[in-house]
């Protein structure tokens, strides 16, 4: 296992020794925990002492070939920081050499560098390693990025400050100090979080999988009917389900603390804002403050009602690979309260107001007709065909269907006239702002100059009615942003005072008494 000769020199880099002990005990915790089940499932058609000796062994071999492939990837894996020649940004690049038979090459230029993350697991925590994620700033992963797993947390901290800074950045007197730590009570808004009704859901589903892996299933299911016996069908679900959200919000409150514990979130030196977070694995991600273009205040429906709100960074940059989609590393502030996110985006965005809490026009009636229209619809079709069901089947869908509509068509309505007041769009300082949503309510404050394009959508019912749906494109964040069912003028008049001379070349008057602008 001879170092291939370009890998050789002073400026190349091993990862940390440590990292194949960390690794190898990992996957020795996988196999334990995929042991267990499948000697339990062998044992079913031998005697259990064969089936566990060969499991036992099944792991021992595998073990011995993780341990080997471990130590080949470690002898085998080079890195290096190229210097910046001239005191200029450039000249150098990060490189990356790995592999044994098949050797990978990757490097990034350094100056395209945008992020460097880090993120370490309990075990790694107790070893000093780091996981470091070097990003490009680019929209897709896989060439954008670079992984050093692992390195030792203090070549981590060096790597983060040395590929961060910025000769041109802007000196920040107060780049010590934080934006936001954490608050103990900030906790009181993970239950009312749509993570508790999942988890409910996900924790008696894996009851009944470990139950089944055992052979067990039957016995639960029998050792719940017992507990639910002369209980009606009707009331044992209701008891049933509200088991499940207790169980779900216990759950949400733990994984609210294993993910916002030590939460800090600060304007850090080379102008990038950083957030710090995390019990048992710590996550520190930095975001460069020149690829913001703004930030979203996201209300789900529960989180809403307790006058809390959470906020998401929207940068350019961000990769979209399935790592980043379960890392949140667009979230800068958990769920808190609505003025303390307003105060937080301020501060991010360098604003003395915070665009989020800015005064937004409403939108024309017709808005309010379209969603009504739509709540009705969906309340009652599937009301008309249990009843057409019923006529030709049995009488009981009849009921059903009654029953559908004196439920939901008032909740439907409900949500109608909250999801047409939450309707919203104006500008506020160097930043256009747009709201809508009801289940998820979103307020988004977009950089004006970050807008690259307008969209400018119109159905045939939307025609009818006079309304119009405008997106803002964007590299940043989810791409475009809607301002939906604006009225015609209202809208094409923003769009062109928003952002001069991107839609007003395409405007024209109309020699009407309205004088409505419409697009050539």
């Amino acid at each position: 296992m001879s170092e291939a000769p370009e890998d050789r020199g002073p400026d190349w880099l091993r990862l940390a020794p440590r990292t194949v002990l960390a690794r190898v005990v990992l996957f020795a915790g996988v196999l334990a925990g995929a042991a267990l089940p499948t000697g339990f499932a062998l044992a079913g058609s031998r005697p259990p002492g064969q089936a566990f000796a060969w499991v036992a062994a099944g792991v021992t071999l595998a073990l011995a070939a993780d341990v080997v492939a471990e130590t080949v990837r470690y002898r085998r894996t080079r890195y290096r920081v190229g210097a910046e020649r001239g005191g200029t940004e450039g000249e150098g690049r990060v490189e990356l050499h790995t592999g044994l038979l098949v050797v990978q090459r990757r490097s990034l230029a350094r100056e395209r560098i945008r992020s460097v993350d880090l993120t370490a697991n309990p075990l790694q925590r107790v070893l000093g390693l780091v996981k470091v994620r070097i990003g490009t700033g680019e929209r897709s992963g896989g060439e954008s990025t670079l992984e050093l797993d692992l390195v030792t947390r203090a070549e981590g901290e060096r790597l983060r400050h040395e590929l961060l800074r910025r000769a041109t950045a802007p000196e920040d007197p107060d780049h010590d100090g934080a934006l936001a730590l954490l608050d103990r009570r900030w906790i009181r808004y993970a239950p009312v979080s749509f993570v508790a009704p999942a988890l409910g859901g996900a924790a008696a589903g894996a009851v009944m999988q470990v139950s089944e892996w055992f052979g067990a299933q039957g016995e639960v299911i029998d050792w719940i009917g017992d507990r639910f016996q002369g209980v009606s069908v009707t009331w044992m679900i209701v008891d049933l389900v509200l088991l499940a959200t207790v169980v779900g919000a216990v759950g949400a409150l733990g994984l609210w603390v294993e993910m916002w514990w030590n939460y800090r979130l600060e304007r850090a030196p080379g102008g990038t804002v950083r957030v710090s977070r995390g019990l048992l694995t710590a996550r520190s991600v930095s975001l460069e403050e020149r690829r913001l273009r703004g930030v979203e205040l996201v209300q789900p429906l529960g989180v809403r009602m307790c006058g809390a709100a959470r906020l998401d960074a929207v940068a350019t940059g961000l990769a979209e690979d399935d790592g980043d989609r379960h890392g949140d590393l667009k979230t800068l502030l958990p769920a808190v309260e609505r003025d303390i996110a307003d105060r937080v985006a301020a501060q991010v965005l360098r604003e003395p107001e915070p665009p989020t809490g800015a005064p937004l026009t409403a939108h024309p009636r017709a808005a309010r007709t379209r969603r009504l229209r739509w709540a009705l619809w969906s309340a009652l079709l599937p009301a008309a065909v249990l009843a057409l069901l019923g006529l030709l089947l049995t009488p009981v869908l009849l009921y059903v269907a009654a029953g559908w509509a004196v439920v939901l068509v008032p909740v439907a309505v409900l949500f109608a006239l909250d999801a047409y007041r939450g309707l919203g769009h104006g500008v506020s300082g160097a930043y256009l702002v747009t709201r809508s949503g009801t289940v998820r309510r979103a307020t988004v404050a977009l950089q004006r100059s970050g807008v690259i394009g307008w969209t400018v959508k119109q159905s045939y019912f939307q025609r009818r009615a006079g309304i119009l749906t405008l997106s803002a494109t964007t590299a940043a964040g989810a791409g475009a942003y809607d301002i939906l069912d604006a009225g015609e003028s209202q809208g094409l008049v923003f769009a062109a005072e928003a952002v001069p001379d991107l839609l007003g070349p395409f405007l024209e008057p109309v020699r009407t008494p309205e004088a409505r602008p419409t697009l050539r």
